[in-house]
């Protein structure tokens, strides 16, 4: 097998924001969609007939997908068009989400949200490159901005419109909406964006070449720890919130919103700063994720666990910004390449959360399960670091 030259992406000489608005919009939907069944879980299940474990791997077989997809990717399509691609990931996301909204059986469900899975990872494996071609050279990960902010956007506002949705009329009419309006962004993707052609990602010794890149398997190591422990706790972070005196319902909705706003705040402020100090935020970041999680354990009053909510929100939705924008100026040759295997790294850490959390959760509790993850991010951010203090290769 031959292995095409490394050719970065030409980079333009200012930024190119109505496609970049675009690709946030992209990312909204699919991360809408990709999350909807956590906050519509008790109505589908009944909807179905089935159990809400049983409606929860609708999300687990989509990371699964996006898990296999993320490293393949690259290799499957090697010379198309990566706008093409990206019209075509918009197509099988609409088709995930209309599919979800007629289909009779849960089976049929899976196999509509595998296929979403496979959208979701050619996505976030492409971003980087697209995004790269919409931006000035020293404005990378400003553009890689506008697509974690789609992602944050999505957790503040757009799964809470779609629970709304569902529970004023029905579950299914909002996989229907989502459908749609990913169709129209595929139209708007191919309307907006410039043809991007296909990076140096064909085979599979490139990116085991990549890998061997000085720091880079490590830093990777790194990103992997980060993200596992943010879902190890995140993903059971409502039973930690309970724990709270006096909690109901409202006030966990108002924290869970809290983490969202954080997030989205944090993506436009660390995304204006990230290309001079994405090195610092690399290890800062996880650091203070996890002691906003020890803070939530400790339970030391409402407004202190509301802060600490905040601040979790506010770092980790800006992780994508941190580890992609590292992608980009150690390997700038390599953006297809090492955003495939960051994807790859990030639906890993998703789906080891999902088998590793249940376990401890339910052997040992909630407490120690997001101790577990705080120490993981810990772990993630030395790593992160070391990795960072590794030269470049020439």
């Amino acid at each position: 097998m031959t292995m095409t030259a490394p050719v970065p992406v030409a980079p333009v000489a200012r930024m190119r924001y109505g496609g970049l608005v675009v690709l946030m919009l992209m990312s909204f939907l699919l991360v809408t969609a990709e999350f909807l069944p956590n906050g519509v879980l008790t109505e589908m299940a009944a909807g179905l007939g089935i159990t809400p474990g049983q409606a929860g791997q609708t999300v687990t077989v989509t990371a699964l997908a996006g898990l296999l997809m993320a490293p393949t990717v690259g290799l499957i399509f090697p010379r198309m068009d990566r706008r093409t691609l990206l019209v075509i990931a918009a197509v099988a996301a609409a088709v995930s989400s209309l599919a979800v909204a007629v289909a009779p059986h849960f089976v049929t469900i899976l196999v509509a949200r595998f296929l979403l899975g496979t959208a979701i990872s050619t996505f976030w494996s492409m971003s980087i490159t697209v995004a790269a071609s919409l931006s000035a050279p020293d404005r990378i990960g400003r553009a890689v901005m506008f697509t974690s902010a789609g992602l944050s956007l999505a957790t503040v506002a757009g799964v809470p419109l779609g629970v709304l949705l569902s529970e004023a009329l029905d579950w299914r009419l909002a996989f229907l909406v989502v459908g749609l309006a990913s169709a129209l962004v595929g139209v708007a993707v191919r309307l907006s964006l410039p043809p991007v052609p296909a990076a140096a990602a064909s085979s599979i010794r490139l990116l085991v070449d990549t890998l061997r890149r000085p720091g880079a398997t490590l830093g990777l190591v790194g990103h992997v720890f980060i993200v596992l422990g943010h879902f190890l706790a995140y993903t059971y972070v409502r039973l930690a919130l309970e724990r709270l005196p006096e909690v109901d319902a409202a006030t966990v909705v108002l924290l869970l919103t809290l983490f969202g706003a954080g997030g989205l705040i944090g993506n436009i402020v660390i995304g204006i700063v990230v290309d001079r100090a994405f090195g610092i935020l690399s290890v800062v970041g996880p650091l203070a994720i996890a002691t906003s999680i020890v803070v939530v354990l400790s339970l030391p009053g409402f407004a202190a666990v509301a802060a600490a909510v905040f601040a979790w929100g506010f770092l980790f939705a800006s992780w994508l910004i941190i580890v992609n924008t590292w992608v980009g100026h150690r390997m700038p040759d390599r953006l297809e390449a090492g955003g495939s295997l960051v994807v790859t790294g990030f639906q890993l850490a998703i789906v080891a959360a999902a088998g590793i959390g249940g376990l401890l959760v339910d052997g040992v509790g909630v407490v120690v399960t997001d101790a577990v993850g705080a120490a993981l991010l810990v772990v993630g951010a030395v790593l992160f670091g070391v990795s960072l203090r590794v030269p470049r290769s020439r």
